[in-house]
């Protein structure tokens, strides 16, 4: 009896031990064996999913840096250089005489015009006398009216003539005025061709002086078509120039053509860029860097996504049976390390990267990882 109670006790315990210390086990490792025998039939598979752009987009384009005003300074009478006051790189102020004209043949025209003045006025105020005396004795028809009328039109020319000499005196005096070149507005004295004892003829030869604007300069840049839509006044602007690396100075779009080159599809655009400490010149080359937010942003990918091949531009989606879908899409600019989906893309669907191409249509695939790629 007591045999077979320790038997009914051992019989199961053997069992246990049998089914833990071996069944169990084989049972495991079958089970991961299959599992890992499953795994190695469907490749593996980094992936990342499709986002548009949230940062703006950063372009930089060659401009050119011109002064705000830039303006050549001739003689506008004839005569010698008596001095000049300014030279190359003095600032003027608007008004500031630069140099001096002496012209001794307008000085005695301007004498002669008003002596001419005085004569033609004598002449006047008699003929005023003549034709208030005939007036009268045209009344009582002692002379003929005819004798009358050629009295009071002798006045009326006097008084024309009077006019025309005063307008003469007022030019020579005006040209007299010119004999001091003045500086039209604030700016720098760009060039300095005034000699003294120089003869100088009004409206012709070499330039006396010439004059920039520098407070604020104007860059002009060309922006592709591609970013048109997002130029407007008063877009705030960066300007680089290669002597001051590391440094940006800000400006900002004060006006662009309502229109295209039809050559290089560009729009001309310009800058103002205000330049208090005269750091920058005007014939500078330089850069200006655009900040824009696009209205509408496209799909990012990382290049290594592309897929080309006599099919067309595709990209391996994983669907969420974890099948492979390949789909047709249209890059748009391509930035070196991202490409841009412009269409046939959905935003969210999770995309292959560096795709092999074992990858087909409907093929089973394991993703390892997700990644989410951004534009920097």
């Amino acid at each position: 009896m007591k045999s077979t109670r320790l038997l009914l006790i051992a019989v199961p315990v053997a069992l246990a031990v049998v089914y833990f210390a071996g069944i169990r086990p084989r049972m495991r490792a079958a089970k991961l064996l299959t599992e890992r025998a499953s795994e190695s039939s469907h490749p593996v598979v980094n992936v990342t999913v499709a986002a548009k752009s949230v940062a703006p987009t950063i372009v930089t384009l060659p401009a050119s840096i011109e002064a705000f005003q830039d303006t050549p300074i001739y003689a506008r009478t004839t005569g010698y250089i008596a001095k000049w006051t300014a030279d190359i790189g003095d600032r003027v102020k608007a008004g500031q005489v630069l140099a001096v004209i002496d012209g001794p043949d307008l000085d005695q025209e301007l004498n002669q015009a008003r002596a001419a003045l005085e004569q033609a006025k004598a002449n006047t105020e008699l003929a005023r006398i003549s034709a208030a005396r005939w007036q009268d004795l045209g009344a009582q028809n002692a002379v003929a009216q005819q004798d009358v009328d050629q009295k009071v039109a002798d006045y009326a020319a006097g008084k024309a003539a009077v006019v025309a000499a005063q307008a003469n005196v007022d030019r020579l005096s005006q040209l007299k005025d010119f004999q001091q070149v003045i500086a039209p507005y604030d700016g720098v004295v760009s060039a300095r061709n005034a000699q003294v004892g120089a003869l100088i003829n009004a409206g012709a030869g070499a330039e006396i002086f010439h004059i920039a604007e520098t407070d604020v300069l104007r860059v002009f840049v060309s922006v592709p078509q591609a970013y048109v839509r997002s130029i407007r006044e008063g877009l705030a602007v960066d300007v680089l120039v290669p002597e001051f690396p590391g440094r940006s100075f800000a400006g900002v779009v004060a006006r662009y053509a309502g229109a295209l080159d039809s050559a290089s599809r560009t729009l001309l655009t310009e800058v103002h860029l205000p330049n208090p400490k005269g750091e920058l010149f005007p014939g500078m080359f330089g850069q200006v860097r655009f900040s824009f937010k696009v209205p509408q942003p496209a799909i990012l990918l990382p290049s290594n996504a592309a897929i080309i091949n006599a099919s067309g531009t595709l990209v391996a989606t994983v669907t969420a049976q974890n099948t492979i879908h390949l789909v047709h899409v249209s890059f748009g600019r391509d930035f070196g390390t991202q490409l841009e989906i412009i269409g046939g893309l959905n935003e969210g669907a999770t995309v292959v990267t560096n795709p092999s191409d074992a990858l087909t249509e409907g093929l089973e695939v394991s993703v390892a990882q997700t990644s989410f790629e951004k534009k920097p």
